[in-house]
């Protein structure tokens, strides 16, 4: 969420950024703010005008009955109710203006950085460095869901009477790999200075409109039924969350931080969930990292955040590549966010695995984060996120690279310590 002040000394600006962002339907928006601004003004300006006079009557009442001037002192009573009554209706009118307003600036979007590229959607991101050599083997890599069944790895058939379309159990050594991948990326984030935290996995409807717009929590998260309380779509929303309403001394800024969570996911739009395999699913594993920092320190974070991500995928023999989001493929709160998109050798092109997002004040606003500056006075906290590593669809992108002519698959000198030694994972079928 931005600034009111922005929308008050700079609407304009405001505008422009909305049409980069190709959302034109909420260009309304900015005036509609500046008139109920304007008038919340003016009712509190009546408002203080009204209680300063009936300050000032309620003061003349004591002496008039004191002088026996009993009819004065009842007319001064009656105005003075009068006061209140038109008070209380003003408090009234302001408590809706503001809620109408809070709503309407939850939907206008975060401004974006200058250097964003200007697209419509993913298909104008924008690449912006190849990290590994993209190898196609001289062999037919099969299906991700094909190489796993031959791995007796998964049981996908199960999940589908257990729980329905996008679901699966993994089993064996491919379980044992992928949680081996989510140890290595908690291990690699620890020693990379970021603190290791589990979070909740559910949390109130009150974080989830702190950390998301309402068009992505729709189609992105569960709601228990006859409870305030969501299942996360990324611990980035419960480890945001944990700071709420709360004032950071700034000293302890950075906050590093790395965490594990289950992820659930609706997954509605056209996209939909795939047929066979594990590349979209309602549930999966997730390693997270996010930072809370000096609004001054965000842009240095980000760029450190997503080239951890490049080093993890490199270090298990992962070509990737760094894609730019454009304009239009930036959720509301987004600043600015870069996709690493590891190589898929079957498909012959890249495909998304981690996604490194500055969101600057536009969360910490929502939820209130603040640090208190050595002058003593608060302010506003950035927040960035990325993900870590996020099984099974890291895992798809790990086997491809990793296969050999036989089915075999390599588990890279990293890894290994994870795996109990092993260096191979051999087809069972």
């Amino acid at each position: 969420m931005i600034d009111i002040n922005l929308i008050r000394t700079n609407p304009d600006k405001v505008r422009k950024n909305i049409k980069k962002k190709f959302q034109d339907s909420k260009l309304h928006l900015v005036d509609d703010v500046l008139e109920m601004d304007s008038q919340i003004r003016a009712l509190k300006q009546e408002g203080d005008s009204l209680r300063a006079e009936r300050n000032t009557m309620s003061s003349k009442i004591g002496a008039l009955m004191k002088e026996k001037r009993i009819d004065e002192a009842n007319e001064i009573k009656a105005q003075v109710v009068k006061n209140n009554e038109r008070i209380s209706v003003i408090e009234k009118d302001v408590s809706e203006l503001e809620s109408k307003i809070n709503k309407a600036m939850m939907t206008i979007p975060n401004i974006i950085a200058d250097d964003v590229p200007i697209g419509e959607d993913d298909s104008k991101n924008v690449q912006d460095r190849v990290y590994g050599e993209p190898i196609v083997p001289d062999f037919e890599i099969p299906y991700h869901a094909d190489i796993i069944e031959k791995l007796d790895g998964a049981d996908f058939a199960a999940a589908r009477r257990t729980s329905g379309q996008g679901f699966y159990y993994l089993t064996g050594d491919v379980a044992r790999l992928h949680s081996a991948i989510l140890a290595y990326a908690r291990d690699f984030m620890i020693n990379k200075g970021f603190t290791y935290c589990i979070p909740p996995f559910m949390i109130h409807s009150s974080v989830v409109n702190g950390v998301m717009s309402f068009e992505e929590m729709e189609n992105m998260m569960y709601k228990i039924e006859g409870e305030d309380l969501y299942l996360i779509g990324t611990s980035e929303h419960s480890m945001i969350g944990r700071f709420m309403n709360t004032i950071i001394p700034e000293e302890k800024l950075p906050l590093c931080l790395t965490s594990y969570s289950p992820c659930f996911r609706k997954e509605i739009g056209a996209h939909g969930i795939e047929e066979r395999g594990i590349y979209r699913v309602h549930q999966f594993e997730k390693q997270e990292m996010i930072v809370i920092c000096k609004p001054e320190e965000s842009e240095a974070w980000y760029n450190k955040m997503w080239n951890y991500s490049v080093e993890l995928f490199r270090a298990m023999n992962i070509p990737v590549r760094t894609l730019v989001c454009c304009s239009g493929d930036l959720a509301d709160l987004k600043y600015r966010s870069l996709d690493v998109e590891a190589w898929s050798p079957r498909q012959k092109k890249y495909f998304e695995v981690c996604s490194c997002s500055n969101l600057t004040d536009a969360q910490a606003r929502r939820l209130k984060i603040r640090y208190k500056k050595s002058d003593g006075t608060n302010e506003l906290a950035h927040t960035l996120n990325n993900t870590v590593v996020a099984p099974p669809r890291m895992l798809i992108a790990f086997l491809e690279n990793n296969l050999n002519r036989d089915g075999s698959v390599n588990i890279p000198e990293v890894l290994q310590p994870y795996m109990g030694g092993m260096k191979v994972i051999t087809p069972k079928k």
